[in-house]
């Protein structure tokens, strides 16, 4: 499962979900009034509740419409990822995607290369040790 948090006033969650093309079932989107409204409670109860991996969508860098909230919440994603780390989960499953010139085809090309990297990390996770 990947948890998609996103900054509803950059995006439309079926824009976000064109990669999955009706397998939407992995995927758990979260709209936010700003992605700086995230907390570190809220990215590891994603991973609590079964989460393989998370992605943290924000609008382009200096057009946050609350000054700042997108830079919290890249500090917080990072802190998340260490976390994950430092338990054991190993890292690469928290993505921070930022919107740029590329507008959303380039979050959905990142959104689609992220999935690729948390199934190949799953099917690691879940392979036999010899």
């Amino acid at each position: 499962m990947i948890y998609i948090l996103f900054c509803a006033t950059s995006f439309e969650e079926t824009d976000l979900l064109k990669p999955w093309r009706g397998a939407s079932d992995g995927v758990k989107t979260i709209p936010l009034p700003c992605s700086g409204r995230t907390d570190i409670l809220y990215l590891t109860k994603a991973f609590e509740t079964g989460a393989d991996g998370l992605a943290l969508i924000m609008c382009k860098k200096g057009e946050c419409r609350y000054i700042e909230g997108n830079l919290r919440a890249r500090k917080r994603a990072e802190a998340v990822e260490s976390l994950l780390e430092e338990t054991g989960l190993g890292r690469n499953r928290v993505k921070v995607i930022q919107m740029d010139d590329g507008g959303i085809n380039q979050v959905v090309q990142q959104l689609a290369t992220f999935r690729k990297n948390i199934l190949e990390i799953s099917d690691e996770m879940a392979a036999p040790i010899p």
